[in-house]
């Protein structure tokens, strides 16, 4: 079960997400640069992904019941889908405003204070972003992570933005400030794709990551003695929580309490090895024809 402790993450996205909303607008007021709006558009759906993922985040805390028997882990793909979408509708309206500022430039005024809000509020979004990718790495929350790559992302994008800006400053050049905001669409809008396809894997019960495979590989070798055999290896990832199941073959003339008993030092070498797994495993006899039938999804 997922920590219920984890929204207070997106607590502290959502307060990340105000503050910087407010400081980016008044430097959009200050500076009129469509830069620093489109920056200030991408911190609006940061607030919306942090409202998200703090419902999404409650919910998969909640524990197993009789509808969902294995748990709510899995409602934090919703959250990261969302905030995916998000970005690319934020990527979209940024575009519009750069091409309408594009096809008429204006002079960019009091630039100076403007780009000092706004290094401020892109301090504010590192830091959180920090906090919360470390939260999500650690706990393997998929809501979590998303949100904090959307953060970096936004610290990404206000980089760019300061960087036409100050170009702008200095050169009189005031194309360059659409063109910019075109550039930040551009990036949020691979960013956004990333996290898209990331939840649509979850909720299609991708298996486990290839270096997960390996280590519960080299434990089903090294129970490979005795002429014990697997086979009808699945694995998936749902939300912080993983499921591995297999089939283990043993000679028939094997007991029931033998059979057992190998079968919970497996399972145990599995749980110490991966973080927030369940394991099922089903003991047949290596003798039985029917036992090498039966490796596919829908047994026929």
């Amino acid at each position: 079960m997922q920590p219920p402790n984890l929204t207070r993450y997106a607590w502290l996205s959502i307060a990340a997400a105000a503050v910087t909303i407010a400081l980016k607008a008044t430097a959009y007021w200050l500076t009129g640069s469509v830069g620093l709006l489109s920056d200030a558009v991408e911190s609006l759906v940061n607030l919306a992904g942090g409202v998200l993922a703090l419902v999404v985040l409650h919910i998969a805390a909640q524990p197993p019941d009789e509808e969902h028997a294995y748990g709510h882990s899995k409602a934090e793909y919703f959250s990261s889908g969302v905030e995916g979408g998000l970005i690319l509708l934020a990527a979209v309206s940024i575009a519009w405003a750069a091409i309408q500022r594009l096809l008429n430039p204006q002079p960019l005024q009091a630039i100076g204070l403007g780009l000092a809000v706004s290094v401020a509020a892109s301090l504010i979004n590192l830091g959180v972003a920090l906090v919360i990718r470390q939260a999500g790495r650690r706990h393997n929350s998929p809501a979590l992570q998303a949100n904090s790559q959307h953060l970096f992302t936004d610290v990404w994008t206000s980089a760019g933005v300061l960087l036409a800006v100050g170009l702008v400053a200095a050169s009189g050049w005031a194309w360059l400030d659409p063109v910019i905001a075109l550039a930040v669409a551009l990036n949020i809008t691979w960013a956004g794709y990333r996290i898209l396809r990331g939840s649509a894997q979850g909720l299609m019960d991708a298996a486990l990551p290839a270096e997960e495979l390996a280590r519960i590989q080299a434990i089903l070798d090294s129970f490979t003695q005795d002429a014990v055999r697997f086979h009808a290896l699945r694995t998936r990832q749902s939300g912080a929580r993983r499921f591995v199941s297999m089939h283990v073959l043993v000679p028939g003339d094997w007991s029931v309490a033998r059979g057992h008993r190998l079968l919970e030092r497996l399972e145990a070498e599995i749980r110490a090895a991966l973080d927030n797994v369940t394991v099922f495993t089903h003991l047949e006899a290596l003798e039985d024809a029917a036992s090498w039938d039966d490796v596919g999804l829908d047994r026929k």
